[in-house]
């Protein structure tokens, strides 16, 4: 089989972007396009890269990442079941595009067709509501389902609740607190990362910070990163404190979370390989938004 890697579109982005590429992944089986439906940049973990997969759809990984960092064309986009945004950067090889940014260029042909791709995501979106159906026996188990899941919503929403402002407000905020919170953080270096694990030997992002906060400081937090960047007060990145949550991605849909434990590191449970590390933010992989739980001046 031949490998090729996707064209740039460009001399100078295939130096920049995809000669680093080539000296750390293997190459990526892919048809030279001569049209892109636009250009985008891997925008991941520093060093790592996201899963390359045969089909948006229940594909396979292929066992290929896109590295972060690196440029890639996108020719053809879709839309899974679960309404989440896929990009094919190859021949049959998919990423997700939350993983990466838009790489703005100056060509009005590009431009034209991001906007008409834009526009036929919309369609495929309310074509997927519109046409999604369920069989009887899926009704009947998602009814049930959603029984039982309200059931045991009502058992343990007071437990489970995330907390309001007025509600963190009560919790002791002494200095000794955000100690505890950072003691407890740094304490949890080494442990492996798993996606969904909730603790306490394994974890991932989100479960490391709702585990600390609830043994350090008595506070439930939500259990993913969705909710997580709902709770809290939003605070400049330029004022972080210790036991501040940072985020990387959107406001409204972060990827990733971490625990700042001042002096310009955090401590998050990164991915696989490296578990759960102790790192200082760079200007290369800088976080997104933070949120204050704790507010030591009360």
């Amino acid at each position: 089989m031949n490998f090729k890697l996707f064209k740039l579109g460009a001399a100078a982005a295939l130096t920049v972007s995809g000669a680093n590429m080539i000296s750390t992944l293997k190459p990526v089986a892919a048809t030279t396009y001569k049209s892109a439906v636009k250009r985008v940049k891997i925008n991941y973990l520093p060093g790592k890269g996201v899963r390359i997969w045969t089909n948006y759809h229940n594909g396979s990984f292929m066992g290929f990442r896109a590295k972060d960092g690196t440029e890639w064309n996108v020719v053809k986009t879709a839309v899974d079941k679960n309404g989440n945004l896929w990009y094919m950067v190859g021949d049959q090889e998919w990423i997700e595009a939350r993983y990466t940014v838009d790489v703005e260029e100056n060509n009005e042909d590009l431009k034209s067709k991001t906007k008409k791709a834009k526009s036929l995501l919309a369609k495929a979106k309310e074509a997927v509501t519109k046409t999604t159906k369920v069989t009887a026996k899926q009704k009947r188990a998602e009814k049930a389902q959603a029984a039982k899941e309200q059931a045991l919503a009502k058992k343990s929403a007071k437990k489970e609740a995330a907390p309001t402002m007025k509600q963190l407000s009560s919790v002791a905020q002494a200095p000794n607190v955000v100690n505890a919170i950072t003691a407890l953080a740094k304490e949890q270096v080494g442990k492996p990362y798993a996606w969904g694990a909730n603790g306490p030997d394994i974890f991932d992002c989100s479960s490391l910070v709702q585990y600390v906060y609830a043994k350090a400081a008595g506070i439930n937090l939500p259990r993913t990163t969705y909710d997580q960047v709902k709770v809290g007060e939003t605070v400049s990145l330029d004022a972080l404190e210790p036991g501040d949550l940072i985020f990387w991605g959107s406001a409204t849909a972060p990827y990733h979370v971490a625990l700042y434990i001042g002096n310009n590191q955090y401590v998050n449970a990164a991915t696989p390989e490296q578990g759960v590390v102790l790192q200082t933010l760079t200007s290369y992989y800088y976080p997104t938004i933070a949120k204050r739980i704790l507010n030591v001046n009360n």
